[in-house]
């Protein structure tokens, strides 16, 4: 159904700008953007590759600093008061407004683009995490130390397992938030990547370009989501959150 419905969409933007003799500097057809993308494949694939990894990067990057992060969060009432202000002001900056500063203090390499990507996907990953942490059932906390498990044994025999719907959702948001700080990064500093791609086609009029570049990120954020899903469905077919999903 998701496939019918999206060539469906296609078919009726195709046939809207033929009947309505939409110029394509505007909106180009399907058709038009598909010829337009397909004409340099290699070019198109390098850029791709290129927001990929920077993608990928600033997601694993998030995994690795929003777990302990939510851990440390969820251990102490006092911690969550102290570190839970500074979050929010991480989010609260506008990501388009640091990325030239950090192009300056970290240089014009990679570095800066993934540390955007991370700064937008890190916090609702957090946040999901840590409300996992804090939802397991008081009688499994109270089980647990009635059989001497000391805080280690709680944490990863009855928290962390309770709380992998959570992780999971808070995983699916991050990846495709993620696709989204990598291309801002990249319309900041960068000399490759679709966001580059979209900056140089609008620049010389190629808007058939930029709308593949466009589309193609779209793709990319539906396929890296659906990893994530399949993921839990291989690895956590127990959790009860998959019976919502579909891939």
């Amino acid at each position: 159904m998701p496939i019918a419905a999206i060539s469906a969409l296609f078919l009726v933007w195709e046939i809207a700008c033929r009947a309505f003799a939409i110029p394509s500097y505007i909106i180009p057809a399907p058709s038009a953007i598909w010829t337009e993308t397909t004409a340099l494949p290699g070019n198109v694939a390098w850029h791709t590759m290129v927001t990929t990894k920077t993608v990928l990067l600033g997601f694993l990057v998030s995994l690795l600093v929003s777990l302990p992060l939510a851990v440390l969060l969820t251990s102490s009432p006092l911690v969550a008061a102290a570190v839970y202000p500074l979050l929010v002001l991480t989010q609260a900056i506008p990501k388009v407004a640091l990325a030239p500063i950090l192009v300056v203090v970290l240089g014009t390499s990679e570095l800066p683009r993934v540390v955007v990507t991370f700064l937008v996907a890190f916090f609702p990953l957090v946040l999901s995490i840590a409300s996992g942490l804090v939802s397991v059932p008081p009688e499994l906390i109270e089980l647990g130390r009635a059989c001497k498990a000391n805080r280690w044994t709680e944490l990863w025999r009855i928290r962390l397992p309770f709380a992998v719907p959570f992780i999971f959702s808070g995983l699916k948001a991050a990846i495709a938030l993620a696709v989204v700080g990598a291309v801002v990064a990249e319309f900041v500093n960068s000399d490759a990547g679709l966001g580059y791609l979209i900056q140089t086609s609008t620049a010389f009029f190629k808007v058939q370009l930029a709308w593949g570049a466009l589309i193609i990120l779209s793709i990319m954020g539906i396929v890296l989501f659906q990893i994530v899903v399949a993921i839990e469905r291989i690895f956590f077919p127990w959790s009860p959150g998959i019976d919502k999903q579909t891939l």
